[in-house]
């Protein structure tokens, strides 16, 4: 199944449905700082967009009320935002870790970790 391409306020109500489990819509909005806490019926649309998107679901109805819980993980929403984004440099991710290294945010041990997997995945390339 392809993973539904998601807004940042959708990857927001979504890091809150992935930290607590399951919430309410009001438990969500409640999540958001006092001074910019948007509005429930603006939470309310973006969870039934989300569960429109297959993301969300309802698992359960206390009294008026919906419970919903990510059905969408963490890692596939990342995985779905990085595909994304090296979509943009036709697929090469020369670019990306060229800034990331410019920036300081991709450190000499983020690169020994990277060399480590691509090795695995060459010797498990071999085996097969």
């Amino acid at each position: 199944m392809a993973h539904p391409k998601l807004t940042n306020f959708e990857l927001q109500i979504m890091d809150v449905l992935w930290t607590q489990g399951k919430a309410s819509i009001r438990e969500i909005q409640e999540t958001f700082p006092a001074k910019r806490r948007p509005a429930y019926t603006t939470i309310q649309t973006t969870v039934y967009r989300l569960e429109a998107k297959k993301a969300v679901r309802r698992v359960k109805k206390v009294g008026n009320f919906h419970i919903f819980e990510a059905a969408v993980s963490r890692n596939a929403a990342q995985r779905r935002l990085i595909d994304d984004l090296l979509a943009l440099f036709g697929g090469r991710a020369q670019p990306v870790m060229a800034h990331l290294i410019e920036t300081g945010r991709l450190t000499l041990e983020d690169v020994k970790k990277a060399e480590r997997t691509l090795w695995k995945l060459a010797r498990k390339d071999k085996s097969q």
